[in-house]
């Protein structure tokens, strides 16, 4: 999850009891495997003292920031939007390495052609 991110900010009151989904989204981030993907992504915690709900807010590493309300948002929806966000970057960067443009725009007549579906091929007996 932090390789597509340059950036995780973690904002709670440690007494506000809708603090979960940040502390959960905090032992992800800290996990070994998740700081080997990028060990050069910040991870900054802020305890507040006022009544500020908890958020987390995450920068991409194209510098798209986004902002997650984590009294509303479970630590594994934002951990699935990271990790979905993240691979449409990646095939971004994977067409515009090849010279491609993106986004890719597909022509309404290829989209409107019908699929004739694939027949697996049936399986040759063993003769006994």
């Amino acid at each position: 999850m932090l390789k597509f991110l340059s950036k995780v900010r973690i904002e709670f009151n440690a007494l506000d009891p809708r603090l979960a989904s940040c502390m959960e989204f905090l032992a992800q981030c800290n996990a070994r495997k998740a700081k080997e993907s990028n060990p050069s992504c910040q991870v900054q915690v802020k305890r507040r003292t006022d009544d500020f709900p908890p958020q987390i807010t995450v920068t991409f590493v194209n510098g798209v920031q986004e902002t997650f309300d984590a009294t509303a948002t479970p630590a594994q929806d934002i951990r699935t939007m990271i990790l979905q966000k993240g691979q449409s970057l990646e095939t971004e960067q994977m067409f515009r390495e090849a010279g491609e443009k993106w986004p890719v725009v597909i022509p309404d007549e290829e989209l409107n052609q019908p699929f004739k579906g694939i027949k697996p091929k049936k399986a040759e007996e063993k003769p006994q």
